[in-house]
């Protein structure tokens, strides 16, 4: 009889300065299911999938393929063995091609010579047979987050590897792609590969899982059967008590205006058209305005230029009354502006400088964090950086002291909102505020949002979730193609609907 496990993870234990990652956990996939695994951010999951990959080494347990104890020392043993990973934050070289970064360190050569075409074939076979739609020649910078998805994909296939670990597929991508992704799995799954799946959403795991294991500050709770579970069963499990899955919240009591946008234009970056074309609209006190719409239609553009990140081509921005229009990103924060930026890594932390300087990086120069002679008051950078941790629950081997690097994802993104948040801000511009998170810190954000809006903050919410749209808007404006195409009330229209205006297929006044 054929052995039924691909891989058993056997008491894994991987420690960290000041943490225990995963304390004695044991994970076993069998041979052709997808396996999900569960847990909180900072639960330990993806240092699991990175003990599997080689990327670290446990200080105790064992890992066996096929029923046979491996060793894997490095990231080339586990593609020896079959194993490959897609990484949460891509391992990708932005300016080579997507071919170059297809077969870099398995180059196919002869007498020395680069042999390129025969690899292109392979990719060009493997991306027409697992629906994975890719240009060899173009360059990774150029191309969407899901296409540089689709490239990892492909580096492990074209490795031949067996055990394929995503780690967070859908944190990045657009509800298109993710139903894409999800068929591509199943796929992959259907050919006989095995597949370790981790992520926050439970509606994810409940539709492509097979069975699912739950890990909770670093210990293993269980693993059950998709098919005999629940998303409220698998959420206990996860956090350790029932999470509210509906957004309570009073109707809106808009107040004055915060925000006018007037005619504002952005120039694109990857095309000669621009990318936000004369967009007007208003935030008021007191309300949730979410801009929606498919992912590169605009929004991140329209938000670099009320940030300051990208000058306007035309327009006029006003704060509070005052034209913002020109003024520097630091003007626009001293005035209260706060902002939960898209890309965590590039635009929110400094990835090398410890939490409790991250804390600061926007408040350094007031006199309760610098003395009068310029110098940082370091105590009380320490105490105010602990308070937001305590606070925010933001889970970190060594307090204020981490290396923001060496957290979480979804704890880094808890320490962006907890710091953004805390500036007592009166426009909040949260973009993807709960990207990469679980339920339990989902519910605790949405709760953040809900209070800075019933505190008289104007809060504008750029989302792809159209549940987390649905649930936390007042407004919704539609964006498509660089343009508002309609303004709903969320209480007045469906998911099929504002799905319509997104698509581009209806517009107000058409």
């Amino acid at each position: 009889m054929e052995y039924p496990y691909a891989v058993e993870m056997l008491n894994i234990t991987k420690r960290f300065p000041g943490i225990v990652a995963n304390d004695n956990i044991t994970l076993q996939l069998k041979k052709g299911e997808i396996h999900a695994l569960l847990g909180e951010n900072g639960a330990g999951k993806s240092t699991l999938m990175s003990v599997l990959f080689g990327l670290y080494s446990p200080e105790e347990g064992v890992i066996k393929k096929d029923g046979q104890v491996v060793e894997i020392k490095d990231p080339n043993d586990a593609n020896a063995l079959g194993i490959g990973m897609v990484h949460q934050h891509f391992k990708l070289v932005e300016c080579f091609s997507v071919l170059d970064n297809i077969i870099m360190g398995v180059e196919p050569c002869k007498h020395g010579f680069l042999q390129k075409g025969e690899a292109r074939e392979k990719v060009l076979a493997l991306s027409e047979k697992y629906g994975l739609h890719v240009d060899p020649d173009a360059l990774v910078e150029d191309i969407t987050v899901g296409m540089q998805q689709r490239t990892e994909i492909l580096k492990m296939l074209y490795r031949d590897n067996e055990i394929l670990i995503f780690d967070e597929p859908t944190a990045v991508l657009t509800p298109q792609e993710i139903k894409e992704l999800m068929q591509i799995m199943k796929n992959l799954a259907a050919e006989g590969k095995s597949i370790l799946f981790i992520s926050h959403k439970l509606n994810e795991i409940m539709e492509v899982a097979d069975r699912c294991s739950v890990l909770r500050k670093g210990k293993y709770i269980g693993t059950v059967e998709i098919k005999n579970t629940t998303r409220e069963e698998l959420s206990r499990m996860m956090v350790g008590r029932d999470v509210e899955f509906v957004v309570h919240k009073e109707p809106a009591k808009p107040g004055k205006t915060i925000l006018e946008v007037e005619g504002m234009t952005v120039a694109s970056k990857s095309h000669d058209n621009n990318a936000v074309k004369g967009v007007s609209f208003q935030a008021r006190a007191g309300e949730i305005v979410c801009i929606a719409g498919i992912d590169g239609n605009g929004q991140t553009e329209l938000v670099y230029g009320l940030t300051g990140l990208e000058p306007l081509k035309e327009g006029k921005i006003t704060l509070e009354g005052q034209d913002i229009t020109h003024a520097s990103i630091r003007r626009r924060s001293t005035m209260g502006m706060s902002h939960i930026p898209e890309d965590r890594h590039k635009h929110g932390l400094v990835l090398d400088y410890t939490l409790e300087d991250n804390m600061v990086l926007q408040r350094y120069f007031e006199p309760q964090f610098v003395n009068s002679a310029g110098f940082l008051k370091r105590k009380a950078i320490r105490e105010y950086a602990a308070k937001l941790i305590g606070q925010y629950d933001v889970r970190s081997g060594q307090g204020p002291v981490t290396v923001a690097r060496s957290m979480s994802g979804g704890n880094q993104q808890k320490a962006i909102i907890a710091r953004e948040i805390d500036k007592n801000p009166e426009l909040l511009i949260a973009v993807q505020p709960t990207r990469g998170l679980d339920v339990g810190a989902i519910e605790y954000i949405h709760r953040q949002i809900v209070a800075q809006r019933d505190a008289g903050k104007a809060v504008l919410l750029v989302s792809l979730e159209l549940d987390e749209v649905m649930a936390l808007s007042d407004r919704i404006l539609v964006m498509y193609e660089g343009e508002i195409v309609g303004e709903l009330d969320p209480k007045a229209t469906t998911v099929e609907e504002l799905g319509l205006y997104m698509a581009g297929a209806k517009r107000e006044g058409k």
